[in-house]
C-alpha cells in the first residue's frame, strides 16, 4: 500500500499553498536542486566530453524511457526519452502514416490538445499528398474509425474536461480496420494506470513536466510496440537514431530493431538529471493505489463544490471511471475567479472559454487541502471578490 504521506514530503511546495495544478506543471521534487547540482559539479564540470561514456549520458534517454515505461505498461526497450511532446507527436503520426501508405485520412477529435492537431496539420502540408484531418466530437470518435483511416491520434484524457477515452475499444476497432493508433498520454502518465503493452498500442507519446514532475519544458517520451521496432520509419532521421552514430556515414540507416531508431538529436542531459530525480518518487508508488486515492479526493472535491458553490457546474464526467486525475468546473467568470483563487494560494488554472481546472494529485494533495480549497472558493463566490479589477486582467499564460 502506497504511503502518500511519504511522497508528500518529497516535494517542495511553498508554505500555505494548495497546489491543484500538477496536471499542467508538477511541483519541484526536493531532490531536484541536488540532482542538477550533481550534474553540473560532478559530471559536466569534472568529466566534460568524457561524460558521454563515464557518466552514461549517451544511453540515458533509454534508461529513463524504461523507468517511464513501467508506469505506462510498456515492455523494457520500447520507450525512449528526448525532444519535446510536439516533436514526438509529429514523429509518431508520420510513422503511422508510413505504415498505412494507401490511406489518406488522419482521425483525431475536436477535444484534442491543439498542438497535436497543429503538428498533424503541418505534417499533412509537408507531405502534400492529399491527406486530410478529421476531428469529430470526442464522444463520436469511435464511430468514425473505418477502413479509410490511416492513423487515429487520441489524447487519452481530455485536457479541458478530464474525459477519458476508452483505450481498449479504440485500439481494437482501429486494428480491426487496419489503422494505426497514436496515444498522447500527457494527462495519463503518472495520473492513471495505463497498459500500452497489454492493449497492444502502436505508439504512445507524452510529456514529463505534468504528473511526472520533471520541471517546465522537461523532455518527452515515445513508445513503439515491439512488433513495429524493426519496421517503423523515423521521419525525423537524426544522428542519435543512426545504426552507427559515430561512423559518421553520409547516408542515414536507422538503428535496426531497437527503440534507439526513434531518437533524433542530442538531448538535454541537464534536463535528464531532473527527470531522473523526479522518477525516484515513483519507485514508492503503486499506480492502482494512486488511482484509487485520486478518485476518493476528486469525489470529495466535487461533492464539496456542488454543495457549497452555486453557479459553478461540473464540466468533467460524473462517473470517476470516465475521467482522469483532474476535475473541471464551468463558471461564466472562470478566469477572474481563478485569479482570485491563485491570489489566495489555491493554484489551479483556466481554459477558455469558461473552465476552471483542478488537478487532483495524491502524491502531495490530501483531504484537508481539498476542504480548504473549497472553503476559499466558496468565500470568493459569496463575496464576489472575483469582480476586483485586478483579476480581470488577462496574463499571457492562463
Amino acid at each position: 500500500m502506497t504511503d502518500f504521506s511519504n511522497t508528500r514530503d518529497m516535494f517542495d511546495i511553498p508554505e500555505g499553498m494548495i497546489y491543484l495544478n500538477g496536471n499542467s506543471l508538477g511541483p519541484m521534487p526536493r531532490a531536484a536542486p541536488a540532482a542538477i547540482s550533481r550534474f553540473m559539479l560532478d559530471e559536466w564540470r569534472t568529466e566534460l566530453i568524457k561524460g558521454w561514456n563515464t557518466r552514461g549520458w549517451f544511453n540515458q534517454g533509454n534508461e529513463l524511457g524504461d523507468r517511464i515505461g513501467r508506469l505506462i505498461g510498456a515492455a523494457k526497450g520500447t520507450t525512449v526519452v528526448g525532444d519535446t511532446l510536439s516533436i514526438k507527436v509529429f514523429q509518431a503520426v508520420a510513422a503511422g502514416m508510413a505504415l498505412t501508405p494507401d490511406r489518406r485520412t488522419i482521425l483525431s477529435d475536436s477535444g484534442n490538445f491543439p498542438t497535436d492537431l497543429y503538428m498533424t496539420e503541418g505534417l499533412i502540408k509537408l507531405k502534400d499528398a492529399g491527406y486530410v484531418l478529421q476531428t469529430p466530437a470526442p464522444e463520436d470518435l469511435l464511430d468514425h474509425i473505418t477502413d479509410d483511416i490511416a492513423v487515429v491520434l487520441v489524447t487519452e484524457v481530455d485536457y479541458r474536461t478530464g474525459r477519458k477515452h476508452d483505450m481498449k475499444a479504440i485500439i481494437d476497432k482501429a486494428h480491426a480496420h487496419g489503422a494505426m493508433v497514436v496515444w498522447d498520454l500527457a494527462h495519463s502518465a503518472g495520473a492513471v494506470p495505463v497498459d500500452v503493452g497489454g492493449l497492444d498500442a502502436d505508439f504512445a507519446v507524452g510529456c514529463t513536466y505534468k504528473f511526472l514532475n520533471a520541471g517546465p519544458g522537461a523532455p518527452a517520451f515515445i513508445h513503439v510496440a515491439p512488433r513495429l521496432l524493426d519496421v517503423v520509419e523515423p521521419a525525423l532521421s537524426g544522428w542519435y537514431g543512426h545504426e552507427a552514430p559515430f561512423a559518421f556515414d553520409l547516408d542515414y540507416r536507422p538503428m535496426p530493431g531497437k527503440i534507439e531508431r526513434m531518437r533524433i538529436g542530442t538531448p538535454s542531459i541537464a534536463a535528464f538529471s531532473l527527470l531522473d530525480a523526479a522518477l525516484d518518487v515513483w519507485d514508492l508508488v503503486d499506480m492502482n493505489d494512486l488511482r484509487a486515492r485520486s478518485i476518493e479526493l476528486a469525489e470529495l472535491f466535487i461533492r464539496e463544490v456542488e454543495s457549497r458553490c452555486p453557479g459553478v457546474t461540473l464540466a468533467s464526467p460524473r462517473d470517476p471511471q470516465q475521467r482522469g486525475s483532474h476535475v473541471s468546473f464551468r463558471f461564466e467568470q472562470g478566469y477572474p475567479c481563478m485569479q482570485a483563487l491563485i491570489a489566495r494560494k489555491v493554484i489551479g488554472d483556466f481554459r477558455a472559454p469558461d473552465i476552471m481546472r483542478f488537478g487532483i494529485t495524491p502524491l502531495f494533495i490530501d483531504e484537508p487541502d481539498i476542504r480548504r480549497a473549497v472553503d476559499i472558493l466558496e468565500d470568493i463566490l459569496k463575496t464576489e471578490s472575483w469582480k476586483d479589477p485586478k483579476y480581470q486582467i488577462r496574463a499571457a499564460v492562463t
